[in-house]
């Protein structure tokens, strides 16, 4: 999922030559994460064919209140079909459209699922650019926005006619990001950035050989997501995983070493608002790196190790006004190692799990943690799935600045 992860999706295709348009917009939902249902008036397939959308939206494409082909009928209720969308868009909305709209007209199931809705709606008028200028179109459109229709209007440039002026549906790509700002408006950390590390990180001990740990990375990347959700725009710093991430608010910066991890987080800590450091960075780093594979030529082998810098630290040593989140993997005196890790790397709260608690720790589905703050206040949580858990975190950072 992505920027548009969940949402639901009413999408209501009128008769104008603009419903060509439709099929790329459907794209671009779906592939912004979103589940669409398209509703079609009967001259919209004069343009697109019902096949198209509903094989785009792998739903099919209602055109009429009844179903009478199918097996016995089946009703698509206009009332159920307002109440499950998040939101419904009209594109393109013609001139008979937007009258019907304004004026209370109700003739078909697009217009009585319009009538019905209580989500938010969005209107992308289409038509020549005479009638788009038309005082009854001017009054219809200024009257469905102080309904609280949301209108996105119209664009310049050749029209069907070959005239050249305003008339022209609103790009599909315009109208996905007015809808990706709507959604995004309200949301509590969009005017935050986040730095988030996930994964291991990989020390080389020669071209094909390195010490690492089993951390999968997936705690890491479900913070992130769950951040993005919530509006952040994340930056994630990610050792070597299979983990997959896709959001329009996060950005993935690939790393192998500790060392490099470390560059990284300094890079950007700067223009950051808050720091989740998920990341299983390595204590130490061998000495020296052969450049060419070593061979097995004895009993013993023996690496000497460099200490690797301790990232979160080093970042709270200079922190100006960021909020630091850390990781604490203990397996004893575990409340008591926490602590002090709080004190030492000035951290505002640590997530505390062990690997005596059965379904946490490395490559599991689920976590259990503890949440300790810098007055130490101490908040055990119960098993989880980690994107459950990720957003426990989030909604630490959520409340933070409240």
């Amino acid at each position: 999922m992505t920027s548009l992860g969940g949402k639901k999706i009413i999408l209501g295709v009128t008769g104008g030559i603009a419903a060509y348009k439709t099929a790329h917009l459907v794209r671009l939902l779906i592939k912004a994460g979103a589940e669409v249902q398209v509703i079609m008036t009967p001259a919209s397939h004069q343009f697109v064919t019902p096949y198209t959308l509903a094989t785009l939206s792998k739903k099919p494409a209602y055109t009429n209140f009844f179903n009478a082909g199918d097996q016995g009928g089946t009703w698509n209720n206009h009332v159920d079909l307002a109440l499950w969308a998040d939101l419904m868009i009209i594109a393109p909305a013609t001139a008979n459209t937007l009258a019907k709209m304004a004026n209370g007209y109700c003739d078909n199931l697009l217009m009585a699922i319009y009538l019905s809705a209580k989500c938010p709606v969005m209107v992308a008028p289409a038509m020549d650019l005479d009638m788009y200028v038309h005082p009854t179109t001017e009054r219809n459109l200024s009257l469905l926005e102080s309904f609280g229709n949301i209108i996105i209007p119209a664009e310049d440039g050749e029209l069907a006619s070959g005239l050249i002026g305003k008339g022209r549906m609103a790009e599909p790509e315009t109208i996905v990001t007015s809808v990706t700002n709507l959604f995004n408006a309200n949301l509590p950390l969009k005017e935050k950035k986040l730095l988030i590390t996930a994964g291991p990180t990989y020390e080389p001990i020669d071209p094909v050989r390195f010490i690492g740990n089993h951390s999968s990375g997936k705690m890491g990347f479900d913070i992130a997501f769950e951040a993005a959700k919530q509006g952040a725009k994340v930056i994630l710093v990610t050792g070597p995983t299979n983990q997959k991430i896709s959001h329009a608010n996060v950005e993935v910066v690939h790393v192998m070493s500790a060392l490099e991890m470390y560059n990284a987080c300094h890079k950007y800590f700067g223009n950051v608002d808050a720091v989740i450091a998920a990341a299983a960075v390595a204590d130490y780093r061998p000495k020296t790196v052969a450049t060419e594979k070593i061979k097995k030529n004895s009993e013993e082998f023996i690496i000497e190790m460099d200490k690797n810098p301790d990232i979160l630290a080093s970042l709270g040593a200079i922190k100006n006004n960021q909020f630091l989140v850390g990781f604490a993997l203990e397996t004893q005196n575990e409340i008591e190692n926490a602590k002090a890790k709080i004190t030492k790397k000035n951290l505002d709260l640590i997530v505390l799990n062990s690997l005596k608690d059965e379904g946490a720790g490395f490559g599991k589905p689920t976590n259990k943690v503890t949440f300790i703050d810098r007055k130490f206040n101490i908040e055990p949580l119960e098993l989880k799935p980690k994107e459950a858990v990720a957003k426990d975190i989030i909604d630490k950072i959520i409340k933070h600045y409240e």
